[in-house]
């Protein structure tokens, strides 16, 4: 491939007369270059999108959770000793999950209550609530103590939103009152804040409170009965056979679910995101693919003479062929390593140096994620180079296919 690398660099270094040609190839190596750096980056965002979200929702929610139809589980410590039995079950813990009310002295709110056991040593620090937990269960369990009333760990934007600090009073509300003389009565409670988590998803921080698991008990009037149970596992993307593995050794009346089922529209709705960006961004290396063929034919119009002098002199079809691929695909591979490394540097910066702020009612997150895997950029890197490729076939082929007696002739 000597002759034909040599030849190629030779046309890359167009003559004065011939700049143009060599502008066009400058403007189709920096299309390439930033499609490919646009691509990079966007895959990146989108990726660090999806384990943002993943990491976030984990540290809030359980890895499958564990619920019976109809109603509430009354039986729930048996359960929690056949579960913790099955392979690839790190921990299991109750839980009880309802819709309530809170209302401070300076609002009122909406809440999803959670009411919640002490974690074990293998579960703390994973929850993503970490200090929230350790002062929620600071007091004994039971609600009121003495003069004390019981603890509850509020959201940060729902504290905001209530106006509250920690140790203040507020009230919870339940639905789950009891019938009087004037009819439904819901029940309230004083609770005390014992302080904030930030999960860094606003719809979490502003919709979660936690309670220990007596308080909600009592205050949802279930008597020694939980709502159902949290499961972790050892290894999160196996969560979905280890739910239906528990589910079928358990049977009807229970159910399971696992984090990717809970959360599937919005995986879903991510990967499909990231694929329908990674087909629109490839249409800028596409463009910069049309200039290089551009580029190609007009250099083959050019050199005519030489192509029928180099046939004259012994030059098969293929060598020619390989000559203008050869001039294709160095700039199409000068683009793709500029884009690559132009795109390493700003998903670098990005990660780096969060300057671009999100808002946080509007987004789940407040800055920019970014992750760059290998997988993603070998991917958009060989699909650059493949797209160059294609688009220097035809013009290396209308140049192989000259005829030297012709070309000499009308030259």
């Amino acid at each position: 491939m000597g002759f034909e690398f040599f030849i190629g660099r030779r046309y890359l270094r167009a003559r004065r007369k011939q700049a143009f040609i060599s502008l066009i190839s400058i403007l189709s190596t920096a299309g390439v270059t930033v499609g490919v750096m646009a691509l990079i980056v966007v895959i990146a965002v989108m990726a660090g999108a999806q384990t943002e979200f993943r990491s976030r929702i984990l540290g809030v929610d359980s890895h499958a959770i564990l619920m019976r139809y109809g109603g509430e589980i009354s039986n729930y410590r048996d359960l929690i000793e056949k579960v913790r039995r099955e392979e690839g079950v790190l921990s299991v813990r109750p839980f009880i999950y309802a819709q309530s009310m809170l209302r401070s002295s300076s609002g009122a709110s909406g809440v999803v209550l959670k009411g919640i056991d002490p974690p074990s040593e293998v579960e703390d620090g994973i929850d993503g609530l970490g200090e929230a937990f350790r002062k929620l269960y600071a007091v004994p369990q039971g609600g009121n103590q003495g003069n004390h009333s019981a603890p509850i760990v509020l959201g940060k934007e729902l504290g905001r939103k209530l106006n509250v600090a920690e140790g203040d009073t507020v009230y919870l509300i339940s639905f789950r009152g009891m019938v009087s003389p004037i009819g439904h009565v819901p029940a309230m409670k004083r609770y005390r804040v014992a302080g904030f988590f930030a999960s860094g998803m606003y719809q979490f921080d502003e919709a979660y409170a936690f309670v220990q698991l007596p308080d909600a008990q009592s205050m949802l009037k279930l008597g020694d009965a939980v709502s159902g149970l949290e499961i972790r596992v050892n290894d999160i993307y196996q969560a979905d056979s280890v739910a239906e593995r528990i589910q079928n050794h358990l049977g009807f009346p229970y159910w399971t679910k696992d984090w990717m089922q809970m959360n599937a529209n919005l995986f879903f709705a991510l990967k499909l995101e990231k694929t329908a960006m990674f087909v629109i961004l490839t249409l800028i290396v596409l463009v910069a693919a049309f200039n290089i063929a551009s580029t190609l034919i007009m250099m083959v119009m050019k050199k005519t003479k030489d192509i029928a002098i180099l046939k004259a002199m012994g030059a098969t079809d293929g060598i020619i062929m390989r000559i203008f691929v050869i001039k294709g695909m160095v700039i199409g591979g000068i683009g793709t390593l500029l884009g690559v490394i132009f795109g390493i540097v700003i998903c670098f910066v990005l990660k780096h140096y969060p300057f671009i702020k999100l808002p946080g009612n509007i987004y789940y997150f407040t800055t920019l994620p970014v992750q760059l895997q290998v997988a993603d950029v070998a991917t958009i890197a060989l699909a650059a180079i493949g797209i160059c490729f294609i688009a220097t076939l035809y013009p290396a082929r209308q140049a192989a296919r000259l005829n030297p007696v012709d070309a000499i002739r009308y030259g």
